[in-house]
């Protein structure tokens, strides 16, 4: 059956090619320029591919900003297609739970769940696209990697009205994995309406996104002497067969129609938002001949109204609970008449927001002056497996007032984005957020500048409160936390024409609410630093042959709870051009990762957070190493890739050198993936 469905994807797939474009420095930097992909001609604006019949127009803008944006057609890229940036690491499978090695705190005001280690595969209305197309267009993507790892991907959009467009976007994610209890099925999909009126003063903006994430939870495995030499002439050379320390001795369930994970972690989120617009301003119009005029409207004045209904429910649970592993890693004694261990989160956030905008030049919808009032209210309930309160259940409010000034100036040499929120009342009172960043073009010759800054003061995510489940620290007496302030000055300079990019940021940190072990809880008291610097750069080695190489440099001043390697590393050394093919577009080579020893962070299954430990460092047996050919052919594109090149044992000829970028979770051995992507016009 399995195989039945995937000829059939293949059948179908004259549908499809992705374009979900992820974090590249190179590219989201300015959103100015798009065209550091070498030998691929820059943006891809999918127009007169099989003649006249066959053109499409095709452009997308986000929630937050009226700017229209077209799509990334860089090819060498794979991170482009699965979401995981390169600087992150997960527990050993596609769709674990990850963690960057870059130093990233929250800096988000106000009222936060805390779980964060599974964001990267999730869909938010935050980065929902809103599409505007003369065709209906459609997307489908799958890769099929080793034991079964598939990601399916679909997506249609289509102006059902030239002023009305419609959008559905669907994805899929199951991985059994290389370990015992560690196997992933994630579902995500989000519909997006975009509705404006013939006059030009009305907007409407519906997003709705649901999130279904399901991950198996091992707490690793229960020695790393099982990855030796020995203990693979042993029989562990096959890894599912190494005993891990949470869950049954099972194998992953490789049917992505059924999965069921014994132990694990179950995030379930939704997000309904509304958006309302009406502009106050001045019409005009063009006229083209004696039978077309088009109609213009310039907006001095907007209101908005904006209602969004998000819920989040996080649980943990353990089917075949262990009681010895939870009273020697927790401290938690498990009812003696069952084994079954679960904590439950669960939230409904409900926020009405008011705002109106000024527009200064009538001819420069990208410079606005914004203001405006939200109310939040938030409904918590609480729930335990292992004590005897059976549900606990909390309700808080906050009103915030928000600001924001933005100008892209007509000459397009300026970017000024300026915002903030202050919450004056209920729950979070006292937060705050200021955000500033200038952007400039000094020239064509010299590139673009970059400064901002920032800064936050929050109250600690909820996961802190000793109302949440997942508050399990038994101190007798639980830490008053104070609120986080964080301070970040960055600055970026970026030269197109030298495809270089160098940025660089410094936090200070006070306050700092972290983990200092798998269950307690800690604040630092005292002020900290970070500095963060980066550089990006295409080299040209001759002919169509390049070495891309991003190089991050961080460094810790003070006694802080944060441990960062001093050089992360990410390189590619390949072939990018056509080979002579007038329709082909190749990028084929050598890829590597590394990062330097580090007290890297520990994870702790049962609450779902990567906490600090400063005993022992992490570092790479060697760098993780790939070999890749990615091609394009039209609307037709394809990723090969062999991973983990590293974990070749010469002595044995297998691979099993696993490399172990978090502590009891190793990285598999060998993995190819296959991915087709294809674009279709109606």
């Amino acid at each position: 059956m399995r195989y039945i469905f995937i000829v059939t994807l293949f059948l179908l797939a004259g549908f499809v090619n992705t374009t979900n474009a992820q974090d590249d420095l190179f590219r989201k930097a300015q959103g100015r320029f798009s065209g550091m992909g070498v030998g691929q001609g820059g943006s891809d604006t999918i127009g007169h591919r099989t003649g006249l019949e066959d053109s499409i127009t095709i452009r997308f803008r986000f929630l937050d900003t009226s700017r229209l944006r077209e799509f990334d057609s860089v090819l060498y890229d794979f991170t482009q297609k699965i979401p995981i940036p390169w600087h992150h690491f997960t527990l050993g499978n596609f769709g674990n739970a990850s963690h960057s090695i870059l130093f990233s705190p929250e800096t988000k005001a106000g009222w936060d769940h805390g779980f964060h280690a599974f964001d990267i595969y999730n869909l938010t209305a935050n980065d929902a696209r809103f599409y505007n197309t003369t065709r209906p267009y459609s997307e489908l993507n799958y890769l099929l990697g080793s034991r079964s790892e598939q990601m399916i991907r679909l997506m249609h959009t289509q102006n059902l009205r030239p002023n009305w467009n419609m959008a559905f976007e669907y994805r899929l994610i199951n991985s059994p994995g290389f370990f015992q209890n560690q196997n992933t099925n994630h579902n995500n999909y989000r519909f997006t309406s975009w509705y404006k009126s013939k006059n030009l003063r009305y907007q409407n903006f519906i997003v709705v996104v649901g999130n279904k994430l399901q991950s198996g939870e091992n707490g690793g495995i229960q020695d790393d002497s099982y990855l030796s030499r020995d203990s693979v002439e042993a029989g562990y050379d096959e890894r599912s067969n190494i005993p891990t320390r949470l869950g049954p001795d099972q194998v992953g369930n490789r049917n992505f129609f059924s999965t069921s994970i014994a132990t694990g972690s179950f995030y379930t989120n939704a997000s309904y938002m509304m958006r309302q617009q009406y502009d106050i301003g001045q019409k005009d119009s063009i006229v083209v001949n004696d039978t077309t005029v088009i109609p213009l409207f310039y907006p001095r004045l907007r209101l908005e109204h904006t209602i969004a209904l998000n819920t989040y429910h996080y649980r943990f649970r353990d089917t075949f609970g262990d009681s010895a592993y939870y009273k020697e890693m927790y401290g938690i004694t498990l009812p003696g008449n069952r084994d079954t261990f679960f904590l439950r989160d669960k939230w409904r956030e409900l926020t009405n927001d008011f705002s109106i905008y000024t527009f200064p030049d009538a001819k420069n919808p990208q410079q606005f002056l914004k203001l405006g009032a939200s109310f939040q209210s938030l409904q918590g309930t609480f729930d335990s497996g292992y004590i005897n309160v059976v549900s606990n259940a909390k309700d808080y409010y906050n009103f915030f007032a928000h600001g924001e000034y933005r100008n892209r100036t007509r000459n397009q040499k300026w970017d000024i984005e300026a915002l903030g929120n202050f919450y004056v009342t209920g729950f979070n009172a006292g937060d705050y957020n200021a955000y500033i960043s200038l952007q400039r073009l000094i020239s064509k010759q010299i590139g673009y500048l970059e400064l901002g800054f920032q800064n936050t003061n929050r109250t600690p995510s909820y996961v802190f409160n000793t109302n949440s489940s997942f508050y399990i620290d038994t101190a007798a007496s639980p830490i008053d936390f104070k609120k986080e302030n964080i301070t970040t000055l960055f600055a970026s300079f970026i030269q197109p024409k030298l495809k270089l990019k160098l940025s660089g940021k410094y936090f200070l940190v006070t306050n700092y609410a972290y983990y200092k072990s798998l269950f307690e809880v800690d604040q630092a008291s005292s002020l900290f630093n970070l500095l963060q610097v980066s550089a990006e750069k295409i080299f040209k080695i001759g002919g169509n042959w390049n070495w891309k190489t991003w190089v991050i440099l961080q460094q810790r001043v003070g006694d802080g709870p944060v441990n960062v390697p001093l050089l992360s590393t990410r390189n590619q050394v390949g072939y990018d051009g056509t080979l002579g093919f007038k329709n082909l577009r190749i990028s084929f080579g050598a890829e590597m990762r590394y990062f330097t020893a580090y007290k890297a962070p520990v994870y702790s299954p049962l609450i779902g957070q990567f906490v600090y430990q400063d005993n022992e460092n992490i570092e790479l047996r060697r760098p993780d190493i790939s070999g890749y050919l990615h091609f394009r052919i039209k609307s037709f594109s394809a990723y090969v890739r062999a991973e983990n090149l590293n974990t070749l044992d010469p002595a044995t000829g297998g691979f099993t050198k696993n490399n172990i970028p978090n502590f009891n979770y190793p990285y598999p051995g060998l993995q190819i993936r296959v991915g087709v992507f294809w674009s279709f016009v109606n």
